[in-house]
């Protein structure tokens, strides 16, 4: 593995709903924990099981099973802790694949808390994001130099 290693770029900025007097234009780049919690399968990950937080972040239902199904793609296991009753069970889609993300093109979907850009403001609402490809880019490349 990499051990301790972290990659950045450039957060995005989610887009979602906005609690009352809160616009898009008030929303911060993507901070805190939330991306960590997708690669245990919970969040954007498991969104087909969670129908309530689909509307709290601005999706639809369909677009909630099109998300789980669309991480399938990008992980390398299932958990069977997090069964979706929509798909008969199959557990969330869990520990995202670097290679298959940068193959792929698909980056890991995120559900978020929004953060206001100005420091002290707080939450003003929720959303989705997806981490920048450059991330696993330079992670991709940090492996193959170990393999070198």
């Amino acid at each position: 593995g990499l051990q301790d290693a972290w990659f950045t770029a450039p957060a995005e900025i989610p887009v979602g709903l906005f609690f009352p007097g809160f616009t898009q234009d008030d929303a911060n780049p993507d901070i805190g924990d939330s991306t960590i919690t997708e690669t245990a399968g919970i969040g954007a990950f498991a969104m087909a099981a969670a129908p309530a937080i689909v509307k709290f972040v601005g999706g639809t239902p369909a677009m909630a099973l099109e998300s789980t199904l669309e991480m399938y793609e990008i992980t390398v296991a299932e958990n069977p802790a997090f069964g979706i009753p929509q798909l008969d069970f199959r557990g969330t889609p869990t520990g995202i694949d670097i290679r298959k993300v940068v193959r792929t093109g698909i980056t890991p979907r995120v559900n978020t808390g929004i953060a206001h850009r100005k420091a002290g403001i707080g939450q003003v609402g929720a959303g989705l994001v997806r981490p920048p490809m450059a991330c696993f880019e330079q992670a991709v490349e940090a492996m193959a130099s170990t393999l070198r």
